[in-house]
């Protein structure tokens, strides 16, 4: 019995839940606008967004409308049931347009409409409110595009701003059908074909007449730039002589210093005349050492700046070639003198060792040496008239030896 009157209600819930939502609720589906009318009260003055909303059935109704674009195309697609336009410009030219114009329900003025009861469907079943605005697009186009040529059909500057100033006259047109466009595009235009040949002719005149002027403009940008080229080689020019003029000063000044010897090449000369010089000219020669060089003001400004290079070079190399030459003939003298000396020590020498050896001392120390050097035959042969050998005479053998005999 309980689990009968459980089953039950069960399934009275589950029906509630399905029958409740269905009449009490009405879904508005996204790219969709809601508008309640009532019974009762009329329409809500507020659009319902997409979602959920409540109702009571039998007295209200929820109506929905698109929210997306409709698009408006006059083309010759056989998608659409609207033709291309043809238009008469202000030069008497009949001219074809194919032209795309997007409309959609203005934002938060959807419930104005139904109020209007624009939002009712025709026989054909499109929307009251797309018939209206379809025929007043055509006629705010007819009318204003109108105010083109036939030249400024395919001018893409004068095309576009005729087709901003339709959007406007179109947007204020629509406005009481609470409509709006996005844009007017123009996405082809056609003339009648003898008039055609003529304007893509005038359309190549106008394209010759653009490369010309853009031929012109590059020939004046190029002449711009050959001008600044020629400008910067002899600025470049200027500043290479500039800089060869500074190194050669520098040159200068380095190699020769900054002393007038007017005409003296005596080396020493540029130091005689930079002793000889007063403090004040001598302070005049700092400064302009100082500009040369880029010296600090209050650098002191050593004598070698104001002397140069060569001048010193100079001193250095006579004074190098004075003391060699003082040195050299020192050396001479002091070599002739030690060679006299040595000379005369030998000379006193060799006669102090030839008295020494003319002594008998001496010539028993020559004749001794000489002896060392005397070598007998392994068999001699003796022949004396007193029978004894001479070499065993002893006596008479050192005297001869000696010279004493």
């Amino acid at each position: 019995m309980n689990l009968a009157r459980i089953c039950k209600y069960i399934v009275i819930a589950a029906l509630a839940a399905w029958i409740v939502p269905a009449l009490f609720l009405a879904r508005v589906e996204p790219g969709e606008i809601g508008v309640r009318q009532s019974a009762l009260s009329g329409v809500r003055d507020t659009d319902l967004a997409p979602g959920w909303t409540w109702r009571i059935p039998g007295v209200h109704k929820v109506i929905r409308l698109p929210a997306h674009y409709e698009f408006f195309d006059y083309t010759e697609d056989d998608v659409n049931v609207q033709r291309p336009l043809q238009i008469r410009t202000k030069d008497n030219n009949i001219v074809v347009l194919d032209v795309s114009v997007p409309v959609r329900i203005r934002h938060g003025e959807a419930h104005s409409m139904v109020s209007a009861g624009n939002h009712t469907k025709d026989a054909d079943g499109r929307y009251r409110f797309q018939r209206l605005a379809e025929e007043t697009t055509v006629s705010v186009l007819r009318e204003d595009l109108a105010d083109l040529t036939s030249q400024g059909f395919y001018s893409t500057s004068d095309r576009l701003a005729v087709a901003d100033t339709t959007l406007e006259v179109l947007n204020k047109s629509l406005e009481p059908l609470h409509l709006e466009a996005k844009a007017v595009l123009i996405r082809a235009v056609r003339f009648r074909p003898e008039y055609e040949n003529q304007l893509q002719q005038i359309q190549l005149n106008e394209q010759n007449k653009l490369l010309d002027k853009a031929r012109e403009r590059v020939a004046n940008e190029q002449q711009q730039l050959d001008n600044y080229v020629e400008a910067t080689r002899a600025l470049a020019a200027a500043k290479q002589q500039d800089w060869v003029r500074r190194q050669a000063e520098l040159e200068r000044a380095y190699l020769v210093g900054f002393i007038d010897i007017e005409g003296d090449q005596q080396p020493g000369a540029a130091r005689r005349v930079l002793d000889a010089l007063a403090d004040a000219e001598r302070a005049e020669l700092a400064t302009g050492a100082r500009a040369m060089f880029d010296l600090a003001e209050d650098q002191d400004v050593p004598p070698q700046y104001l002397l140069g290079i060569k001048n010193i070079q100079a001193e250095t190399l006579e004074y190098r070639q004075r003391v060699r030459t003082e040195a050299d003939g020192i050396s001479a003298r002091l070599s002739a003198e030690g060679e006299a000396k040595i000379a005369t020590v030998r000379g006193q020498f060799e006669s102090r060792l030839n008295q020494l050896l003319n002594s008998p001392a001496g010539r028993a120390y020559v004749a001794w040496k000489t002896a060392a050097n005397v070598d007998f035959a392994d068999t001699l042969t003796f022949s004396s008239s007193d029978g004894i050998p001479s070499v065993l005479r002893l006596r008479d053998f050192a005297q001869r030896f000696m010279g004493s005999r």
